[in-house]
């Protein structure tokens, strides 16, 4: 038995193919698709001077299940397409991998009668053509997830700097509001207070943004803690100025 390469024509996007089987004078190739009819399939150029052309599928049903359940019902059907009880097996094929779907396969007979083998060649390539799709779905899925993954952390990225420079901002102001509270303690005019240059939050990994993130509550803590503490020193003093 010798396998070769599947067509190199290129196919829609939803429709896979199996490598070709030959079996001496008879060749298999089968298509999957999750979406495309059977007709779809069975009119596929690649297939177009095939001999048999068998086709099976198994699609949602419009029914409901009578005990109201959630359980799916499925239509299933198929075409020996002149391959006597070949149509059966494929349909074999789709409910025992739980697939939804159509897939075909074509056969072109070189003549020679090959025997019941021909059924084991059918169903081969009917599992290796919904294997490739099956390996692309995970793909896509994968690629599907890190973009959600990514995303969310974008989200968590974009949100974090922002908090950042408006801390960045609340930092500056408290810190103005303890320069004119020491100011007034000592009796003098508050001197400038230069803003601090503007930290390239965009340019920085996740971990850096949360070490700063945790650097600046510790700053606003250490802040406060003066502002309070010159309250208490202004209280103080206005006390004694009441006393004297």
């Amino acid at each position: 038995m010798k396998r070769q390469h599947s067509s190199t024509s290129f196919p829609p996007h939803d429709i896979y193919f199996s490598a070709a089987i030959e079996e001496q004078t008879s060749t298999f190739t089968a298509a999957f698709s999750p979406s495309q009819p059977a007709k779809t399939l069975q009119a596929l150029p690649q297939f177009h001077t095939a001999t048999h052309k068998i086709a099976a599928w198994r699609t949602p049903s419009r029914q409901k299940c009578l005990d109201a359940s959630s359980r799916t019902l499925y239509d299933v059907g198929h075409d020996d397409d002149g391959e006597k009880w070949a149509g059966a097996r494929l349909s074999n094929v789709l409910v025992s991998m739980q697939m939804t779907g159509t897939v075909v396969v074509a056969r072109w007979y070189g003549g020679q009668n090959i025997g019941p083998i021909r059924f084991a060649h059918i169903e081969s390539s009917a599992k290796a053509a919904i294997r490739a799709w099956k390996a692309a779905d995970a793909v896509a899925q994968g690629e599907t997830r890190n973009k959600k993954i990514k995303a969310e952390e974008e989200g968590v990225r974009s949100k974090l700097v922002k908090n950042l420079q408006e801390r960045d901002y609340n930092i500056f102001a408290l810190r103005k509001l303890l320069g004119e509270k020491k100011a007034k303690l000592v009796n003098e005019e508050p001197g400038p207070l230069t803003p601090a240059k503007p930290v390239d939050y965009a340019g920085m990994s996740m971990e850096g943004l949360a070490r700063v993130d945790k650097a600046r509550d510790a700053t606003i803590a250490f802040v406060l803690k003066q502002i309070d503490k010159a309250d208490g020193e202004l209280k103080l003093l206005e006390t004694i100025d009441e006393d004297s």
